[in-house]
């Protein structure tokens, strides 16, 4: 087999809180995340050449091993002693810069193409720690499902699945700088910390209302006023009849979780004529 095509599926946030900065300037974060149906494809095709490349048909997306899925081909080579090179073809869904980590799912699909490819007895926690070095999301985008996320992000523990429910996102027509918005960040002056407790209980119990009342995103709290959109849409998901909704990750994407695929229907049509970016989901 010398050719494959994956999904790479986009993750929500949960939960995300932001712990300490670190000594070498990245932060501790604690975040429970889960995967969802929004997927970009992801076909990688082996060569003889050694040569990566990376082509997604969208301008705004680096090439090669510029792009996150080029230097996840160069890593796992390097890691597995191969001395092939890949052309891997992107069909993007999810959209850029939107905290639903679209680049690092799309490297995390090519690390397990390849392994499938060419070394099938690897374990995937290998492909996990791999990951690591190629982007804070791609350990979890190796694993997938539903998570409790520590560190930068690589320390992993799996978590009771998402209920089923209809899950409407949208984002708005701007992008969120993730180091900008982590500068932003006063770690000692963060008011409305998740309760990963809580939320681990309501997924255990697979109460949806319980989830939804527990969603949060410290990165809410220091949005600017030419920001404040993100609370707009999330009230209208709410007006619609979603039982809650937060920004996942570094933003600027909103989701609302619906127990009622009408609501959902609803919500999404609705926002759809406002917002080009706006999906109708569900939990993988």
């Amino acid at each position: 087999m010398n050719e494959l095509t994956l999904s790479a599926p986009a993750k929500l946030n949960l939960t995300l809180d932001i712990l300490r900065r670190r000594k070498d300037g990245y932060h501790d974060l604690k975040m429970a995340m889960t995967s969802v149906s929004l997927c970009d494809t992801v076909t990688v095709r082996l060569n003889d050449t050694g040569v990566i490349t990376v082509s997604s048909g969208t301008a705004d997306l680096p090439a090669g091993e510029d792009n996150l899925a080029g230097k996840a081909a160069r890593a796992f080579f390097n890691a597995a002693g191969e001395t092939h090179g890949a052309d891997i073809v992107i069909e993007k869904r999810i959209p850029s810069c939107a905290g639903m980590a679209g680049g690092s799912s799309d490297a995390a699909a090519v690390l397990r193409a390849l392994g499938q490819m060419l070394r099938p007895d690897l374990p995937g926690t290998f492909l996990e720690e791999l990951g690591q070095a190629v982007g804070s999301d791609v350990p979890y985008c190796v694993r997938g499902g539903t998570v409790l996320a520590e560190g930068r992000g690589e320390r992993l523990t799996d978590w009771p699945a998402l209920p089923a429910c209809q899950i409407v996102i949208c984002k708005p027509d701007f992008g969120l700088p993730t180091p900008a918005l982590f500068g932003r960040v006063r770690v000692d002056e963060i008011k409305n910390r998740p309760d990963h407790a809580a939320m681990y209980d309501a997924l255990a119990r697979g109460d949806l209302r319980a989830v939804a009342a527990n969603l949060r995103d410290v990165f809410e709290e220091v949005l600017t006023p030419e920001e404040q959109e993100i609370f707009a849409i999330r009230d209208a998901l709410l007006g619609c009849g979603a039982l809650g909704a937060a920004m996942t990750g570094s933003g600027p994407t909103v989701f609302g979780l619906f127990n009622a695929s009408g609501a959902a229907q609803d919500a999404y049509e609705r926002l759809k004529a406002r917002y080009s970016q706006t999906f109708l989901a569900h939990p993988l």
